[in-house]
């Protein structure tokens, strides 16, 4: 599932996001959702998000078990 809508993403969900220093290269970094911080319910580049770890990207995958 992509991570555009703000409606699927939560604090404690585990995503892949694309930190602003990756964009070029597209490398995805996995980590916990901490804090939500675009607050439009929509994001063509995907919702950004603030893992647990500090790190700062926007959403690419909802990692699904």
């Amino acid at each position: 599932m992509n991570g555009q809508n703000r409606a699927d993403i939560y604090p404690g969900l585990e995503v892949d996001i694309i930190l602003k220093k990756d964009q070029r290269s597209g490398k995805l970094t996995r980590g916990i959702v901490e804090k939500l911080l675009t607050s439009s319910a929509f994001h063509s580049r995907g919702i950004k998000v603030r893992l647990e770890d500090g790190q700062v990207g926007r959403v690419a995958e909802i990692v699904e078990d």
